[in-house]
């Protein structure tokens, strides 16, 4: 069953409570979504740092219930 743009939102929100999320559903079918994750826990670490942090906030659903995500991460300007 495919996720929802709230419970990704609300998994990534749960692991990382300062982060400003934004998803979109790239194909509206609920399996490929764009998100765009802000967290001041994101400084000083490599991109794929940042993007491991993301993916644990997702509990293992990448790949399952969550078929594709294009992330982008950073720290605050």
């Amino acid at each position: 069953m495919p996720m929802n743009a709230g419970d990704i939102e609300k998994m990534i929100k749960a692991a990382i409570p300062d982060a400003a999320v934004s998803i979109r559903d790239l194909a509206g079918d609920g399996d490929h979504y764009a998100a765009e994750v802000v967290s001041e826990s994101f400084r000083g670490k490599s991109r794929v740092q940042q993007h491991q942090m993301v993916y644990q906030a997702l509990q293992g659903n990448m790949g399952g219930a969550l078929h594709a995500l294009a992330l982008q991460t950073s720290a605050p300007k």
